[in-house]
């Protein structure tokens, strides 16, 4: 069954499986799912991101994400918060972008550059849609 909102979905998966302490999930692929992965991978948040072809369709993708845990065994994501949801979007532009928790966090915005977290937005100087944030 289609979801209406895939990228709420993927994060809500990543919640509960850091609540059951798993180290891996799989999901369907998309573009934009495997961009906010590579983010969260590149900020710290994620082991690893890896995208696998079906032999017999191959068409079809699986997302792979590996989580990440401390060495005592707690999640490196305390929190992860969907922004920008299907019926009500949120747009920032680069004056307005915030900081999560003091730069402690990080914002995951859709911009003309691609997938970018705010660190990178702001260096690129651009803005977008703000889908996620995360600490």
């Amino acid at each position: 069954m289609p979801s209406s909102d895939p990228v709420g979905d993927m994060l809500a998966m990543i919640k509960n499986a850091q609540g059951r302490r798993h180290r891996r999930i799989s999901l369907p692929h998309s573009r934009l799912k495997e961009g906010v992965a590579g983010v969260l991978r590149s900020e710290g948040y994620l082991e690893d991101v890896k995208v696998t072809v079906d032999e017999e369709r191959k068409y079809l993708k699986t997302l792979h994400l590996f989580l990440k845990y401390d060495s005592d065994g707690a999640a490196v994501i305390t929190e992860i918060k969907r922004v920008s949801k299907p019926g009500c979007r949120v747009f920032r532009g680069i004056g307005r972008l915030g900081r999560v928790l003091d730069g402690l966090g990080v914002s995951v915005l859709s911009t003309s550059k691609g997938i970018l977290s705010d660190r990178q937005a702001r260096k690129e100087r651009v803005g977008g849609e703000l889908i996620c944030r995360v600490w």
